[in-house]
C-alpha cells in the first residue's frame, strides 16, 4: 500500500512495508515513537518538492478545494502510472480520492482507520525525509501558511460581505449608545429645565439646545432660530420663565454640555454611516436594496454571513429569518408559527393592513429570494429586477385590499344571507302510507313477541 502525503516542502509518496501491523491501531504510536521503528514500517519512495512559493500555493489552494493540480498529476503519473504498479493509494481526502481513481485510474483507499498512520508519519517527517532540518520545516511551513491566508483574503467572495456586516452592526451599537446618552442628557437636564424635554421631542435638536442655552436665566436673549422653529422658540422662552427646575453650578453645565457634544457627534457619525452603507448596499445588492430598503437589506446579509450565504436560502427561511426563537417557541408548543421576521420592518409589509401582513410577507420573501440570487451570481449592476418585483408587489398590495377582503376596508360587517321563503307551503296531508299488518313472529316460549337487542 501506497500513501499520499503532503508537506510545506512538496509532495511525498510512501511504502508501507508492514501492512498487517495497520490492523493493530492502538500499537501504532509505539511504532512510530522512534525512527528507526517509523523506517521499518514506511519507507520513502518518491518526493518532489515545490519549485517557489507560488507552486506551493497553487497546489495546496486545490488541494484545500479537493482538486487535483498539474504538479499532483505529474508526480502520480510519473511514479505509479507510468511504472505500472498496482498497489492501492491512501489519500485521506474522499472527494480527491474519488478525482484521482476518475482522471489517472489508480485504486484509491480512504477511511478513519487510517489516521493514526498519517499522524504518525507526520510525528517523524522530519527523519522520513533527507535533506530537510526542523528548522528549514517549520520556516516552510509558516511560509505557506502566510501565503494560504493572503489568497484566501484577496480571492474571498465573501470579503465585500464584510464591510456590510460591520457597518450594520456599528449602526446598531451606535443606536443603542444614542439611545442611553440621549436619556442620560434629558434626565440630567431635566433637574434643571423639565419643561425643555416636554417641548422638543427631537433628540439630536434637545442636544444642541441644551448647549446652546446652558443656564435656564440665559434662554431669554438666546436666539435658536438655527436650531428650531420660531412657535418653538417662543414656546421654550416661555416656559423657562415659569420653569420649576432647580439651579445648577457652572461646573454642572459645562459636563451637560459635554455630554451634549458627545450626542451631536454621534449622531452627526450616524448620518454618515448611514449614507456609507446605503452606497455599498447600492453598488453590492442594487435589486435587494430597491425591494426592501438598504438596512432590511444589510441585516439580512449580517444575518446570513454573507450575500452569498443568503442566496442559498429559500423563500421560506429567508420569511422568518430573524425570527428563529419565535419558531422553535412556537414548534415546541405547538402554536402558530411567525409569518415574517426581519422583513416585518420592509415598508411593503409596514404599510399594509394586519389581516394581510403574512401573505404579503410570503411574497415579499419570494421576490427577495429571487433578487439576492440576481445580486450574487448576476453580473448586471442594474437594479432591473428589483423595480419590476416592486412594483408587482405594489400591485399585489392593491389586490388583496380591493379584492381579497373588501369588508376589512369599509368598515362594515358582512350582511348575513337570509334565504327566500317558498310560496308553496308543505301539505302533510298528501302523504300516502301503507296500512299492512306484519305477523307477529311465534318463538319457542309460546309468546309472540320480538327478539330483544343485545
Amino acid at each position: 500500500m501506497l500513501v499520499l502525503f503532503e508537506t510545506a516542502a512538496g509532495f511525498a509518496l510512501f511504502k508501507v512495508l508492514k501492512e498487517k501491523k495497520l490492523k493493530k491501531v492502538d500499537d501504532l504510536a509505539e511504532e512510530f515513537s522512534t525512527l528507526e521503528k517509523a523506517t521499518k514500517l514506511v519507507k520513502l519512495k518518491a518526493f518532489d518538492k515545490f519549485n517557489d512559493s507560488k507552486s506551493a500555493l497553487k497546489a495546496v489552494s486545490a488541494l484545500l478545494n479537493s482538486k487535483l493540480s498539474k504538479s499532483l498529476r505529474k508526480f502520480l503519473k510519473n511514479n505509479i502510472v507510468s511504472k505500472g504498479i498496482e498497489d492501492e493509494l491512501l489519500v485521506l481526502d474522499k472527494k480527491l480520492c474519488r478525482v484521482i481513481e476518475e482522471k489517472l485510474g489508480i485504486k484509491c483507499i480512504q477511511g478513519s482507520q487510517y489516521l493514526e498512520l498519517v499522524r504518525g508519519i507526520r510525528s517523524q517527517i522530519e527523519g522520513l525525509l533527507s535533506g530537510f532540518t526542523e528548522s528549514e520545516q517549520k520556516a516552510m511551513s509558516l511560509g505557506l501558511a502566510h501565503s494560504i491566508c493572503r489568497h484566501t483574503l484577496k480571492f474571498s467572495v465573501d470579503k465585500i460581505d464584510t464591510m456590510i456586516v460591520q457597518a450594520v452592526n456599528l449602526l446598531d451599537d451606535i443606536d443603542k449608545e444614542l439611545n442611553n446618552y440621549s436619556m442620560k442628557l434629558r434626565e440630567w437636564y431635566s433637574w434643571h429645565f423639565p419643561e425643555l424635554a416636554r417641548v422638543i421631542t427631537d433628540n439630536l435638536v434637545y442636544a444642541k439646545c441644551v448647549k446652546l442655552i446652558g443656564q435656564r436665566i440665559n434662554c431669554k436673549s438666546t436666539d435658536m432660530g438655527e436650531i428650531v422653529p420660531k412657535e418653538i422658540e417662543s414656546e421654550v422662552k416661555e416656559a423657562a420663565e415659569l420653569s420649576m427646575g432647580t439651579e445648577i453650578t457652572e461646573n454642572d453645565i459645562e459636563h451637560i454640555k459635554s455630554l451634549c457634544d458627545q450626542v451631536i457627534s454621534l449622531s452627526e457619525y450616524r448620518i454618515s454611516l448611514s449614507e456609507y452603507l446605503k452606497n455599498r448596499m447600492q453598488a453590492i445588492a442594487p435589486n435587494l436594496t430597491v425591494l426592501v430598503g438598504e438596512i432590511v437589506g444589510a441585516r439580512l446579509i449580517a444575518h446570513a454571513g454573507s450575500l452569498v450565504n443568503l442566496s442559498k436560502h429559500p423563500a421560506s427561511t429567508i420569511q422568518i429569518l430573524g425570527a428563529e426563537k419565535a419558531l422553535f417557541r412556537a414548534i415546541r408548543t405547538k402554536h402558530d408559527t411567525p409569518k415574517y421576521g426581519l422583513l416585518y420592518h420592509a415598508s411593503i409589509v409596514g404599510s399594509a393592513t394586519p389581516n394581510i401582513k403574512g401573505k404579503i410577507s410570503r411574497t415579499l420573501a419570494a421576490k427577495c429570494a429571487l433578487c439576492i440570487r440576481m445580486d450574487a451570481l448576476g453580473d448586471e449592476t442594474e437594479a432591473t429586477i428589483g423595480l419590476e418585483h416592486k412594483q408587482a408587489m405594489e400591485n399585489r398590495v392593491k389586490y388583496l385590499e380591493t379584492h381579497l377582503t373588501p369588508s376589512a376596508f369599509s368598515g362594515k360587517r358582512p350582511q348575513a344571507y337570509n334565504r327566500p321563503m317558498s310560496s308553496q307551503m308543505y301539505n302533510p296531508s298528501t302523504d300516502a302510507t301503507a296500512n299492512v299488518e306484519l305477523p307477529a313472529k311465534r318463538y319457542s316460549s309460546g309468546q309472540d313477541e320480538f327478539p330483544k337487542k343485545r
